[in-house]
């Protein structure tokens, strides 16, 4: 009777989301689901800089901000 009244109204679904966990763990349609991890944010964007190449990056940096201030006076 439970998964006729969740099947009318999903949002009684909210109420039980143990038994939805479960339902999902059983679902043979999403065990067929191809799976794929995607991680585009675990490539770092900014180039890693050791020692003294970090003052050298730094300046590089500040020279490049004060062009784009002056270009945009």
């Amino acid at each position: 009777m439970r998964h006729a009244q969740n099947a009318i109204n999903p949002f009684t679904m909210m109420m039980d989301p143990e038994a939805i966990l479960q339902a999902v763990e059983r679902s043979d349609r999403l065990n067929r689901l191809q799976r794929r991890v995607c991680r585009p944010l675990d490539r770092p964007l900014i180039p890693k800089v050791q020692g003294a190449d970090l003052a050298a990056y730094d300046r590089e940096i500040d020279l490049a901000a004060d062009e784009e201030e002056a270009d945009a006076l």
